[in-house]
């Protein structure tokens, strides 16, 4: 068997900071910290730091009166989360990745200026959830498909904007911006588009690779939306059998019976223990060759939250 390694894969700059917010935090508080959601949609990373001592929980109220510090994930909160935090006196610190961030500022800017907001994500995401909760009721509109676009309700005489959830399918969302384009020529779009580097890097690797395979195995959480979108990539490029895993205990040796190209990435929240985990699977039952098929280098970092900045 041939394997075929996407790369870039596997962690983002968004995500090392978010891993690396709460373990520094556990090395300058002492455990427990509390982490509301998911840090990032991956298992193996939970339960790992559950073992530091962290403490996961979905809402604030979960969350004892207590000193330790209570961090926010990578996918982002609503307004009200930090609010409700402070007004507890809750040590809270913020592991939003800085590219949700900048999606949130940029409903801002819009919401000053007198626009309405749409936006195209997936209803319930985490990260769908927070950016609609960056502005009053009613403020944002979302948009899932291009019959949603034609659907909408909106005043004639209203100016308009769009955002996007930053892990969404780069085709899906040029499709879902053309839409929204032809129905409202003036809407106001975002001044660097949405979708993070690290989306669009994993889904072009995926695309360059799936015309060499007859599978694609995708290392990452069915809550992982990113993850998802690379196993759709994968079909839509002709892979017959593509899979979402967690990891190899996962592999569906019955789906690569007579298979001899193979590709394998992951998504941005998994890491690269689970790769090579799955690398040695298959070379127990094959004589594998492994070939890398590189689109890009990523050196993107981001700083820590300046809470934990000092302790470094």
């Amino acid at each position: 068997m041939t394997l075929f390694l996407c790369a870039p894969r596997g962690f983002c700059a968004g995500v090392v900071r978010a891993i690396h917010v709460v373990e520094k935090a556990l090395e300058k508080h002492g455990a427990p910290v509390y982490v509301r959601h998911e840090i990032v949609h991956n298992k193996y990373v939970v339960d790992d730091l559950k073992k530091k001592g962290a403490i996961f929980v979905e809402e604030l109220d979960e969350v004892p009166d207590t000193d330790a510090p209570v961090i926010f994930s990578a996918h982002g909160v609503p307004k009200s989360i930090p609010l409700a935090a402070r007004a507890r006196n809750l040590l809270a610190i913020d592991a939003t990745c800085p590219l949700v961030t900048k999606v949130h500022r940029e409903a801002e800017v819009h919401h000053k200026r007198g626009r309405l907001v749409i936006l195209i994500g997936h209803k319930g995401h985490p990260e769908v959830v927070g950016t609609m909760g960056q502005l009053p009721d009613g403020a944002v509109l979302l948009v899932e498909t291009p019959e949603d676009v034609a659907k909408l309700q909106v005043p004639a005489d209203r100016e308009l904007a769009f955002a996007t959830q930053t892990t969404l399918s780069v085709d899906d969302t040029v499709e879902m911006v053309e839409a929204l384009k032809a129905r409202f020529p003036a809407i106001h779009g975002p001044h660097k588009e949405d979708i993070c580097y690290a989306t669009t890097n994993r889904q072009d690797a995926v695309k360059a690779v799936a015309p060499k395979v007859e599978a694609m195995l995708v290392v990452g959480s069915p809550n992982s939306s990113n993850s998802q979108r690379l196993r759709e990539v994968a079909e839509t490029e002709g892979c017959r059998v593509a899979r979402l895993i967690l990891r190899a205990d996962e592999i569906p040796w019955d789906d690569l019976q007579g298979i001899t190209r193979i590709g394998l990435t992951a998504g941005a929240s998994a890491p690269e223990i689970l790769i090579d985990e799955i690398v040695e699977a298959l070379r127990a039952r094959f004589a594998l060759t492994i070939e890398t098929v590189t689109i890009a280098d990523e050196t993107m970092f981001f700083p820590l939250p300046r809470e934990l900045r000092e302790s470094v």
